[in-house]
């Protein structure tokens, strides 16, 4: 019984994920709310919370570098060394406690939010 419906909530669950593209979507909000969540933790003094966060928001940009399809041109690279370099600034954030590092990345992941959706969109 209870099998049975830990597989139906699973499955509910997994239906809004619709295609790759509506991954990456849902990745690029993923680091905005947990820069937002860093954010709060930065302000709030919690040491543990600010790092957790922070990692949330590395580890996506860290599983977004590794799926990049070398095989799409400049993009591909272009998208590499963007990713790279928004680490490296949520590393900083992390360290320094530097509100406006984490707000520099949120900033970059809005644009890159903005523009996949509308290039997704223009796709259908």
């Amino acid at each position: 019984m209870y099998g049975n419906l830990a597989h139906n909530i699973y499955a509910q669950n997994n239906i809004g994920i619709e295609s790759p593209a509506k991954l990456i979507e849902m990745l690029y909000e993923g680091v905005l709310r947990f820069n937002a969540q860093a954010k709060k933790a930065i302000k709030d003094g919690d040491v543990e919370k600010r790092v957790y966060w922070i990692n949330r928001s590395i580890a996506i940009l860290t599983e977004l570098i590794v799926t990049i399809d070398t095989n799409q041109g400049d993009i591909s690279l272009y998208l590499e060394g963007l990713y790279n370099y928004e680490i490296k600034l949520l590393t900083q954030a992390s360290m320094e406690k530097n509100i406006d590092k984490l707000d520099e990345v949120s900033q970059v992941f809005k644009g890159l939010l903005e523009a996949w959706r509308e290039s997704t969109d223009v796709a259908k």
